[in-house]
């Protein structure tokens, strides 16, 4: 393959030098950063070094010696990876010495490698192949009389890659790649010598170790020891599409290497900002969803829910949806029908969805599943410092010197940027992770939180406010700062509010469970040890206080200056891969893109300009609004682009009978899901293969997602809500993705100066992006915040109403695990389901066996919603009190027995606290039974008429 130009491997990794040495390399001048290797030198020179063993993703090793050179005025001939430049230097790369030594080293290496090449799955994407030729190696003296490698036994266990240690040169880079890059030292050399061998964990299978499937081994790998199976039952890519990754809000760029239509594999690009070239098990293997037979490909309706599904044209599809909504407008009312916009589409097809609703349905009614995630987020932040987003990049950890971890799991649901803090950590920064869990950063391979505040779930407030009280009482304030850049009389308010002795560690110590000398420990460390930096997921805002949690964090980013600079900031790590993007192009019901909101009579103006529509002034209804209203009989209309609420939204039995209530639910998505159980008519969707427009990331990242082929079903996702909006009777003429950017650039003050062209260019854009920031802005609120001075929230703990008691003694809370993603409706249709067959309850060896529960036994889960049933994972991650789930299985229904609690300010459910009481089972429940034939019965298909 031919690298993407900023892919090309130099060998090492960049020098971050500021001073830059000159020197020559076969007779070229250079000119490069201090520290620099010769190798790199060479490069940037136009002249590539033979090499093995060296890859620039990686710190130098100088085991290969291939990379011998020739320095003038030194004896010998020395690596050169491992040999930085110096002034004035003159380095030959290719002497008659030179050729012979390496020739030598290469005749060694094909003495103890199959000759199979014409067979090999990596022939001509071998580095090995290409080094044999660089070298000029013709024959080799060498025969495979003595011992050899070339009977060792293949490692097929991994679904996406194999190990063949016959084909091993013991160069390193894969275990290298598992601990610099991924940081999960799964793999080593095992033995000496003769008998080095890769060996993955205990010398067990690869499936069976504590390898994450990141791809990183297998993307360092310079023969075909370690390649994807795809290629070899495809055949080597012949073409190269940079798109971004369709799953987490980290935004990762890969490479789509293709045969014609078909993917081969994806590539984690270098030059991607967000992942510099890393990958985690979903984005670089678990792809094939978009081929599963279970993938919808015609538009389907049907009169009723119990009705079988009959395949119709785009056409009639449409017209019936537009139809139906049009019936029920004129016979409940112009607010009988609504929307719900995808945080997997595109920012320009979730613009679009919200557009339509506007001005065609004529109101409000649109939101989007950020609502049950991070809509405290956007209310918080907004509030204390003016807008609805993080205030980092990612790189920025990397000068972090101490890093709160609140309410998030990174290594499970964001793990390429929890790679990238593992590094930082590892080189020193101190850890401080709060959360009900033992979650796998508190104690791994090289890493040790300095600090784990077990808290009580429900308890965030308490804790977050006893750190401030500490940071006051004890004079950690950062004064120059809040004096500078805050509102005075706020935070003397708010000073004074947490300075209380009420609400100091020792007097919250019995609510929150967390000992006083821990919250005062780690209350010293973030105020006072260098750049302090806060990252925090659904554990924090899927709370009756997610919103006060929020303003809590700000509240102690300011208080200590941790703000405004690299190394520092407040840090949602959002779940999926556009939630920004929903909520930055308008799917809220109160806000107009750009988080304007819909009473602002000029900003109202300017959409009513452009749009050529009159726009209600009244926020519409949120999703639990919306369901409220259908099981009233006042809300009869759905449009579902890209969501599963059935299984993702809390209290399922309200959802469900929200659904019934409802006279037509449009469902657009890939797959038959839970929600389009109770649809009467089903678009088919498109993947983030089949697509073109952008994604923005948590670090608000806007990037290109580019179309690898054309869609399965015939259209893209944008391309159905046009039609669905024309028959509607709003006609939006756009004829390509990137008009419908550059109308969000003129409407939209922080995407002002964003188009595809500069993308493109570029690469990606953080926002805001306009005349003061041309090229982005990744690090906001460095001289002022966007409100002007920032606002210091008083945060009153408010104990959930959601209490334990003699009948639900326990409490749950929720997350996600590595190999699945949200739902599953993606990743439980690939091999990920290898590593997480079923959700499983994590409970306490005491609580188990106070309840005769053994590991891997059914039992029952029942709250003051409801019940299911799952297996029982016996662990002391969680403690005596606490039980939890994932919930990435339909079948295990989870969200069946969570409650109706929401966040004060935003209705963001409570997830995260629900009273339960735990027992033995003998299987699922009969609400489980009868779901799962509803299900099988609602996804029939009539068979075509004759």
């Amino acid at each position: 393959m031919t690298p993407l130009n900023d892919d090309i491997d130099r060998g090492t990794p960049a020098s971050k030098a500021e001073r830059t040495v000159t020197l020559t390399v076969d007779g070229m001048t250079v000119e490069v950063p201090e520290g620099t290797s010769i190798m790199r030198a060479a490069s940037m020179a136009g002249t590539a070094v033979p090499k093995l063993c060296a890859t620039d993703s990686l710190n130098a090793f100088g085991s290969c010696r291939l990379c011998l050179v020739e320095i003038e005025g030194r004896a010998g001939t020395p690596a050169s990876c491992t040999t930085p430049v110096a002034q004035g230097m003159v380095v030959r790369t290719q002497t008659e010495r030179l050729k012979k030594l390496r020739r030598g080293v290469m005749e060694l290496y094909i003495s103890d490698h199959p000759l199979d090449c014409l067979t090999c799955a990596a022939n001509g994407d071998c580095e090995l192949q290409n080094m044999a030729g660089a070298v000029g190696l013709r024959d080799v003296r060498y025969g495979y009389a003595g011992d050899n490698h070339l009977a060792d036994t293949k490692d097929q266990s991994n679904p996406y890659f194999t190990y063949d240690p016959a084909k091993c040169i013991v160069c390193s880079r894969c275990v290298r790649a598992c601990e610099e890059v991924q940081g999960t030292f799964a793999l080593t050399i095992g033995g000496r010598g003769f008998e080095s061998r890769v060996s993955a964990s205990a010398n067990v299978p690869f499936l069976e170790s504590e390898c994450v499937s990141c791809g990183a081994c297998v993307q360092a790998c310079p023969t075909a020891t370690l390649i994807e199976k795809t290629v070899a039952d495809i055949g080597t890519p012949e073409r190269s599409v940079q798109t971004t990754c369709g799953y987490c809000g980290v935004g990762c760029t890969f490479n789509a290497e293709m045969r014609g239509d078909e993917v081969v594999r994806m590539t984690p690009s270098k030059s991607g900002k967000a992942n510099s070239g890393h990958s985690c098990i979903k984005g670089r293997f678990a792809w094939g969803y978009a081929q599963h037979r279970d993938r919808i490909l015609k538009p389907m309706i049907r009169a009723s829910i119990d009705a079988p599904w009959r395949e119709v044209s785009w056409d009639e599809a449409i017209g019936h949806a537009a139809s139906e909504f049009k019936r029920i407008q004129a016979k409940y009312g112009r607010n009988s029908v609504g929307g719900i916009t995808s945080s997997r589409c595109t920012n320009e097809e979730t613009f679009v969805v919200q557009k339509m609703v506007r001005a065609a349905f004529g109101n409000n009614n649109v939101d989007t599943c950020a609502r049950v995630c991070h809509s405290p987020t956007g209310y918080g932040l907004k509030t204390t410092f003016g807008t609805s987003a993080g205030t980092q990049d990612f790189v920025s950890v990397e000068k972090a010197d101490v890093i709160v971890v609140i309410g998030a799991n990174p290594t499970d649901g964001h793990p390429v940027f929890a790679s990238r803090m593992k590094r930082r950590l590892r080189e020193g920064a101190k850890l401080i992770v709060i959360d009900p869990r033992r979650i796998d950063l508190v104690h791994m391979p090289h890493i040790d939180a300095a600090y784990h505040l077990a808290l009580k779930p429900g308890t965030n407030v308490a804790v977050l406010t006893a750190l401030a009280h500490v940071i006051v009482t004890e004079g950690l304030i950062n004064q120059d700062f809040v004096r500078g850049r805050c509102e005075a009389d706020a935070y003397a308010e708010w000073a004074a509010f947490v300075a209380d002795p009420a609400r100091s560690p020792e007097a919250t110590e019995a609510a929150t469970g967390v000992p006083a000398g821990l919250v005062r420990g780690a209350a010293r460390l973030y105020a006072s040890k260098g750049n302090s930096a806060i990252y925090y997921g659904l554990g924090v805002t899927e709370h009756s206080q997610g919103t006060t949690a929020v303003m809590c964090i700000a509240n102690l980013a300011m208080a200590t200056g941790n703000i405004g600079r690299e190394g520092v900031g407040v840090n949602p790590l959002r779940g999926q891969n556009n939630v920004q993007g929903s909520c930055d192009m308008g799917s809220f019901p109160h806000e107009l893109s750009g988080y304007r909101h819909i009473s602002d009579a000029p900003t109202r103006a300017l959409f009513e300009a452009a749009w050529g529509v009159a726009l209600d002034d009244e926020p519409g209804l949120r999703i639990p609004n919306m369901l409220d209203a259908a099981v009233d009989g006042r809300f009869k209309g759905l449009y579902i682009q890209g969501e599963d609420i059935a299984q993702s939204d809390p209290d399922t039995k309200h959802v469900i009978g929200g659904l019934k209530a409802m006279e037509c639910v449009v469902v657009q998505d890939l797959f038959l899901n839970e929600t389009a159980d109770f649809a009467h008519v089903f678009l088919p969707g498109s993947t983030f293969l089949e697509k073109d427009g952008t994604f923005t990331n948590a670090e608000r990242r806007i990037q290109r997602v580019r179309k690898t082929m054309a869609p399965r079903n015939g259209l893209g996702d944008w391309e159905i809500t046009l039609k669905l909006s024309e028959a509607l009777g709003y006609a939006m003429p756009y004829k390509h993705p990137s008009e419908i950017m550059d109308e969000v650039a003129r409407l939209t003050p922080t995407f002002a100066g964003v188009t595809y062209e500069k993308l493109d260019e570029l690469g990606s854009i953080q926002w805001p992006c306009n005349a003061a920031a041309p090229e982005g802005t990744p690090v906001m609120h460095r001289a002022g915040f966007a409100r002007g001075k920032g606002l210091f929230v008083l945060t009153e703990y408010v104990a959930t109403e959601e209490k334990i008691g003699p009948r639900f003694p326990l409490l749950l809370t929720t997350g996600r695990i590595l190999s699945q993603y949200n739902v599953g409706a993606q990743t439980r249709r690939t091999a990920n389901t290898l590593w997480h067959t079923e959700d499983r309850l994590e409970i306490h060896p005491h609580d188990a066996e106070q309840r005769g529960i053994v590991d891997g036994s059914w039992v029952k889960l029942a709250s003051r919603s409801g019940e299911t049933s799952l297996r029982a994972l016996i662990t002391d991650r969680v403690a005596p009190g606490v039980v939890y789930t994932t919930f990435h299985h339909p079948n295990t229904q989870a969200n069946v027995v969570t409650s109706e609690y929401s966040d004060w300010a935003t209705n963001c459910p409570e997830y995260k606290v629900t009273a339960v009481q735990v027992a033995p089972s003998n299987g699922p429940t009969d609400w489980q039974r009868e779901y799962g034939r509803h299900s099988e019965q609602s996804r029939r298909v009539a068979e075509p008429a004759e």
